[in-house]
């Protein structure tokens, strides 16, 4: 038998494979076609403090091997959450973290202090690409400061682990993983989704309401790969990589170039099976290549 289990700080997984934030709902959604408990964890959507309609329609579009969503982060808020969703999901033996949101720093304070309180969530994901409305709009992820500071502050209330979600619209990503890893972050996922529009050449009007998107999909992949490259070359802690995981080769490419574990994002709309699929593949290529631990083959890129 081989051993697919990994470790984030004191947290342990029973195998790489996560689910990411925003394509596999709360989980449940899926029980009819998966055992949810085979996966290493899945991360819930993105939860804010108050309830969030989320942007008009159209909001989602599909583009060459990827495609673009203008969500908003639609969700009933993080009381909601606690009262009708836990209950129902913390059912599941496997790591489930909570995708934390905010437009303030003070929102993403609160969200965590309420989350903190929840036994079986033993992490959250803090998604620092959102817009910093104190500062203009800037997201949060795009400067190594705001990064840090919004680490720093959710260090202080949360006490499990911490996860902190890179946004790839930067010059620089290492240096804002660095920044977040000094102010006491327990890993980092990456990459969120790249800045795209798509525009309808008959009507000479943009296909999403709020005319720029984000792009995820196998399109997203060969960055994705660099980045997680980049960062795990830059950090001590743990490193996530996501971004057009589309099978397990995929995530193979994404544990050698230094990822200790994967998220299947978009993939899960094509096949809600997926996220299993690549666990069980995951297995049979370290069988056949004769590795006992799936630590051997983290980071172990060969570049000369």
């Amino acid at each position: 038998m081989v051993d697919l289990s990994v470790k984030i700080k004191s947290l342990s997984f029973k195998n790489p494979v996560m689910t990411a934030s925003g394509t596999f709902g709360y989980g449940e959604e899926f029980d009819d076609f998966i055992d949810v408990n085979q996966l290493g964890g899945i991360i819930v959507k993105g939860t804010t403090i108050a309830n969030r309609e989320g942007n008009p329609y159209p909001r989602m579009a599909e583009t060459p091997s990827g495609m673009l969503n203008a969500v908003g982060l639609q969700n009933k808020g993080v009381d909601y959450f606690i009262e009708h969703i836990y209950p129902r999901i913390k059912k599941y033996a496997t790591n489930v973290f909570v995708n934390v949101s905010g437009s303030t720093i003070e929102d993403y304070i609160a969200v965590a202090e309420k989350i903190n309180e929840l036994e079986k969530i033993p992490g959250i994901e803090l998604n620092i690409s959102c817009p910093n409305v104190k500062q203009g709009g800037m997201a949060f992820g795009t400067s190594c400061e705001s990064a840090a500071s919004v680490t720093k502050e959710i260090r202080k209330v949360y006490k499990k682990i911490i996860i902190v979600k890179l946004s790839p619209n930067v010059t620089d990503i290492a240096s804002i993983a660095k920044s977040v890893e000094a102010e006491g972050a327990d890993s980092v996922s990456l990459i969120n989704t790249l800045l795209g529009m798509a525009v309808n050449a008959e009507t000479r009007k943009p296909i999403l309401s709020t005319v720029t998107g984000g792009l995820s999909g196998p399109a997203v992949k060969p960055v994705a790969l660099r980045m997680v490259w980049q960062v795990y070359n830059a950090v001590k802690i743990p490193v996530i990589g996501l971004g057009g995981i589309m099978n397990a080769t995929d995530a193979i490419e994404f544990i050698i170039a230094g990822a200790t574990a994967i998220q299947v994002g978009t993939a899960n709309f094509i096949d809600p099976q997926v996220s299993v699929k690549i666990v069980a593949s995951i297995q049979e290529y370290m069988e056949r290549h004769h590795i006992k631990s799936i630590s051997e083959i983290i980071g172990s890129l060969k570049i000369k």
